[in-house]
């Protein structure tokens, strides 16, 4: 019970100190998207998602492994995910969101690759991560271009 606590609160202590404030995310929202963006009201619904399966993944790790190397690698991926809309609304650059979406991505699948021998379950609940991120990084990378 304290682990599933503990995984809770450094999720959202992150999210709240990698957060934009309003002025810098209404900037973001101004940028034009790519025309094919038809569900982007959707996004923070899949990001929920995404965010429940992280935290189950990583306590199956925890349960299962007991390895605070493991915890430092979600922590690690986590900063990753959480920075990448602080960064790009701070630096006011497209560019280093993409960079974050692709350094997340890749960190992301060494994570699986650690995670596997010790939970199948918590490998499979870090799929709707892997599979958005370069949906996500497309849709900066596109971005750039339309908001020289």
């Amino acid at each position: 019970m304290a682990a599933a606590v503990v995984i809770l609160l450094v999720m959202v202590a992150v999210g709240v100190l990698l957060n934009p404030s309003r002025e810098q995310f209404a900037w973001f929202l101004r940028l034009r998207r790519p025309a094919w963006l038809t569900f982007e009201g959707l996004i923070p619904l899949i990001w929920i998602a995404i965010y429940a399966c992280f935290y189950a993944s990583a306590l199956l790790s925890w349960n299962a492994s007991w390895s605070w190397g493991l915890m430092a690698g979600y922590l690690v991926l986590l900063l990753l995910v959480q920075s990448y809309t602080w960064l790009i609304c701070r630096s006011r650059r497209l560019a280093n969101g993409t960079a974050v979406g692709l350094a997340g991505w890749l960190w992301g699948v060494a994570l699986a690759v650690l995670v596997q021998p010790h939970s199948a379950v918590a490998v499979v609940l870090l799929i709707p991560f892997l599979l958005w991120s370069p949906v996500g990084t497309l849709v900066t990378w596109q971005m750039q271009r339309l908001n020289r």
